[in-house]
């Protein structure tokens, strides 16, 4: 039963590894976020997370990274319009484990069975939205205007960065 263990085990720590929160990043393996310049002061951001990944975290992801853009780009405030979030059908892995046996006269049998899935009904999402930047402050009473480091700060400590490798 030692080799079942195992094989369970890794198994089981091989499949969590795969429907782990997607973590802040530059897109990577189809998850993370992606910048598209439309004009000097407007960018379309997309923000991709894994079936783990909450559609909060995910819209909070896509504020994070439209301010970051906006300072970078040397604005102040930002303006979102065409956002949207998409749910799409995500993978789910798992494991399976069956035992079962049968017995008649002197002849009987036990069967082991282990099997693996990658799908599932979990939701997977995507956000996007077209961003304007602005220099000054932003407009008081428009709730699509963020003011950028407003946004960076109040997000920061929910930000998940990818974990360095050795």
């Amino acid at each position: 039963m030692t080799f079942l263990r195992l094989l369970l085990l890794s198994s089981g720590l091989l499949l969590s590894a795969c429907a782990s929160l997607t973590p802040y990043q530059q897109q990577r393996d189809g998850y993370g976020y992606t910048e598209q310049v439309l004009e000097p002061n407007r960018v379309r951001v997309v923000f991709a997370g894994s079936s783990a990944t909450p559609r909060e975290t995910v819209e909070n992801y896509l504020l994070y990274r439209s301010a970051e853009v906006t300072l970078a780009r040397g604005f102040d405030y930002f303006v979102m319009s065409k956002s949207q979030t998409e749910a799409r059908s995500g993978s789910s892995p798992s494991v399976s484990l069956g035992f079962g046996g049968f017995g008649f006269g002197s002849r009987s049998g036990v069967g082991l069975g282990v099997g693996t899935t990658t799908g599932g009904d979990k939701r997977a999402y995507t956000a996007q939205s077209e961003v304007s930047m602005f220099r000054g402050r932003k407009p008081a009473g428009d709730p699509q205007a963020f003011d950028a480091r407003e946004v960076r700060s109040n997000l920061e400590a929910r930000i998940q960065r990818p974990s360095s490798s050795p």
